[in-house]
């Protein structure tokens, strides 16, 4: 019995320490999307598929979606270029695991938007990760 309270007694810790660990990676992923949107350039850019109202169902795919276009991202000069360089990789390396069925909607499908509305549905849905205490695998970065 008492082999088997300390088994549950360590599984229940390491569940408590888990979900802390990653609110904070995703806390940390909302901080570099806030930052890269100061250094974005804005004008004269193409414009990027967008995912908007992140459906449950196909979180993984819209992940992928703005991993994608923040590749297209172009600073808005050479003085926070280091600065930018360094978010976008952050950024590249986020991933979540692909726990859902085949998500109906691909990248092409979603509207067209400035880099600026871009990366904010890319924080709308790290937001909406973050406040649903999900049950999303966030892997290392």
């Amino acid at each position: 019995r008492m082999i088997l309270f300390c088994v549950l007694f360590f599984c229940f810790s390491v569940a408590q320490t888990t979900a802390p660990y990653k609110r904070t990676k995703y806390l940390q992923i909302l901080k570099t999307i806030r930052t890269l949107q100061t250094t974005v350039k804005d004008k004269d850019v193409e414009l990027l598929h967008t995912p908007e109202n992140p459906v449950d169902g196909c979180l993984f795919m819209d992940v992928t979606c703005f991993q994608q276009g923040i590749l297209k991202l172009q600073p808005k000069s050479s003085r926070v270029n280091a600065t930018f360089i360094q978010t976008v990789e952050l950024l590249k390396k986020f991933t979540i695991s692909n726990t859902e069925k085949q998500c109906d909607s691909s990248c092409e499908s979603h509207k067209k938007k400035s880099p600026k509305e871009f990366l904010k549905s890319f924080e709308k849905l790290i937001q909406k990760v973050i406040k649903g205490d999900n049950p999303w695998v966030l892997s290392d970065i």
